[in-house]
């Protein structure tokens, strides 16, 4: 395969809340392969960036491409798995190290910050699986739906 493009999102409903992720993966012919809409419980926002940014980076490795491009809208994610910014948060460092670990396993991989307007596949994916988690239990079988009087 010459090259892929995979674009990748997080989201998180009332930060920190139900998150998702969302991946879109696309051919060099602009032909879509993969969407990956998951919930992945509850996360703040960058958490959930960097869960997403770490699925895109799997998907990375399953193709056998020339080079792989990998675009996010998250500034904060872009700039400190380039070194440019600190990760300050404890709760980002694992997942920051993991990145950076599958990063070193893939010599042929751009990272390209993109305005959020570009990354509008990821991110509906991202918003539906988020969406999907903070849905109220259905609670319907608990009773008739009637209150006494």
């Amino acid at each position: 395969m010459a090259a892929v493009l995979i674009q990748v999102d997080g989201s998180a409903r009332f930060n920190p809340g139900p998150a998702g992720v969302g991946v879109k993966v696309m051919a060099a012919d602009g032909r879509t392969t993969k969407e990956i809409s998951r919930f992945i419980g509850n996360r703040t926002n960058n958490q959930a960036e960097y869960e997403a940014m770490l699925l895109g980076l799997r998907e990375a490795m399953e193709h056998a491409a020339e080079q792989v491009v990998i675009e996010t809208d998250s500034a904060l994610i872009y700039n400190q798995l380039l070194g440019r910014f600190k990760v300050k948060d404890s709760g980002l460092k694992p997942l920051h190290a993991r990145c950076r670990e599958l990063l070193a396993r893939l010599p042929r991989i751009t990272l390209r910050l993109v305005p959020r307007e570009e990354n509008k596949a990821a991110d509906k994916l991202a918003q539906a699986a988020s969406a999907a988690g903070a849905k109220p239990p259905d609670r319907t079988a608990e009773g008739s739906g009637s209150f006494p009087a």
